[in-house]
């Protein structure tokens, strides 16, 4: 039999998959960043200032952002003067990044189309990766931690910031009504485009609990690992370190 993998709520052959993923990024690219706003009231604004705070970006070390997509992380980690290579595997999601960080007179940035499962960087080339709302839609999470854990020098560290599943009581009630409701429903609104919004909800719910993917980090080979959850683990940073 074939290998699967969750698309969605679908199992779909695993080698189908990317190409799915890539359709759906494609369809929302020129309204990711306006749809984030939507969905999360503007709350994406300060998990993301939130993580970066946590990776403490410096000075020209070298910086991988992976499913950097638009450039939200980038922008960031390269206010502190980090040298940020940008990298994604949908070329629509790095246009619109390009543009905008034209658009905000950034130089310096580096943007690079790769397969988070199949980096073409040397090993040890980064003092820190980081991934922000990316590795749920990779289809082998495992291998893309393993070069993840690849790429990045001795002492680099390892960041993600991703959708879990809440703990407390009540709110998961409601924001899985919400998610699940309304969210497509904005999709339709604001990006013409009800099923990929409806994808990006559902890939949430299939991707592992917090435990279990602090576990996986561990198994690419990182130590000190570490889960930050916010809003009782609706989103949390996952971190960890490369000895």
């Amino acid at each position: 039999m074939n290998e699967t993998a969750s698309f969605g709520y679908r199992d779909v052959d695993a080698t189908e998959k990317q190409g799915m993923v890539r359709a759906v990024f494609s369809n929302v690219a020129s309204k990711y960043d306006l749809m984030n706003d939507a969905m999360s009231v503007g709350a994406h604004r300060l998990w993301k200032d939130q993580f970066v705070a946590r990776v403490k970006p410096r000075r020209d070390e070298a910086i991988l952002d992976m499913a950097g997509g638009t450039g939200d992380i980038a922008f960031r980690l390269a206010k502190h003067g980090a040298q940020v290579t940008v990298s994604d595997i949908n070329p629509e999601m790095l246009a619109v990044g390009v543009d905008r960080a034209r658009k905000k007179g950034l130089e310096g940035l580096v943007w690079s189309q790769q397969n988070a499962e199949e980096l073409s960087f040397p090993d040890r080339s980064f003092d820190a990766y980081t991934i922000a709302f990316g590795i749920r839609n990779v289809t082998h999470i495992d291998k893309a931690l393993r070069e993840a854990h690849r790429v990045l020098k001795y002492g680099g560290r390892f960041f993600c910031l991703e959708f879990s599943t809440t703990t407390w009581p009540g709110f998961a009630d409601v924001y899985d009504a919400y998610s699940h409701r309304l969210v497509p429903k904005l999709g339709k609104l604001l990006a013409d485009d009800e099923d990929s919004y409806r994808y990006l909800i559902e890939s949430i719910r299939r991707f592992p609990p917090m435990p279990e993917f602090e576990r996986m980090i561990r198994a690419a080979g990182f130590v000190q690992t570490k889960v930050e959850p916010i809003l009782g683990g609706m989103v949390a940073i996952h971190s960890g370190w490369k000895i």
